[in-house]
């Protein structure tokens, strides 16, 4: 019962606080930041999706690998990333994880891998790139996701998020934010789950063009992972 009150007060206090976010920024300047953004890179981004995706192919799986998220509210979507692992990915990490007790406490803790057997040599230079990231530009389009937000996650990390699972569903997922400009591979899952929290208690024009300035040094110097 002390739980469900706890939950119910948290989901209230966050109500407060995104009602109490009346700036136009937050209420439809963000979703307008958006679109022009995603309209001014197209002519740039493209083409550079369709190379990605040739090479992807040339071990025979697909180009494109659409993982399904969470999204604002809980509404579940379609994520797109260039496919950056071996077709049979699944099978391989079932495989690894049943063979290596460490990496299986590493996945649980995580939800990523340091020595990712599933990476292919090409995914793994598209992952430090973050050129793996370029078609979620469609899922920014259709307003699934947003340039700055929260990373998508899969149901299983709902869990994770504990009393402030909330500020996750309270925003659209992005395809890049606070964690991966503060470091991402040396932060632990809770200060993952805070830096959301901060995200949504702060986010403006000023927080966001920050942000992907960040993004974009981060990419030139392939500190992804």
């Amino acid at each position: 019962m002390q739980n469900i009150v706890q939950g119910l007060h948290s989901r209230e206090v966050l109500q407060q606080q995104v009602e109490g976010q009346s700036g136009f920024y937050a209420q439809a300047g963000k979703r307008l930041f958006d679109l022009m953004l995603a309209l001014l890179i197209a002519p740039l981004v493209l083409p550079m999706i369709a190379i990605l995706a040739v090479l992807a192919r040339r071990d025979g799986g697909k180009a494109f690998f659409g993982h399904e998220r969470v999204g604002q509210d809980g509404v579940a979507f379609r994520c797109w990333k260039i496919r950056s692992m071996v077709p049979d990915a699944q099978e391989r990490l079932k495989k690894y994880l049943a063979e290596n007790p460490e990496a299986a406490a590493e996945w649980e803790r995580d939800h990523k891998l340091t020595h990712d057997p599933r990476i292919t040599r090409f995914g793994n230079f598209i992952r430090k790139t973050s050129l793996d990231e370029l078609p979620q530009l469609l899922n920014v389009l259709k307003g699934e996701m947003t340039f700055v937000g929260p990373r998508p996650i899969i149901t299983d990390e709902l869990a994770k998020y504990g009393t402030k699972v909330q500020h996750y569903l309270a925003q659209k997922p992005g395809i890049t934010g606070l964690w991966q400009v503060s470091g991402r591979n040396d932060v632990s899952y809770d200060e993952r789950v805070d830096m959301d929290v901060a995200y949504l208690e702060r986010r403006s024009l000023m927080l966001d063009v920050s942000i992907i300035a960040r993004t974009a040094l981060a990419v030139v110097g392939k500190t992804g992972r």
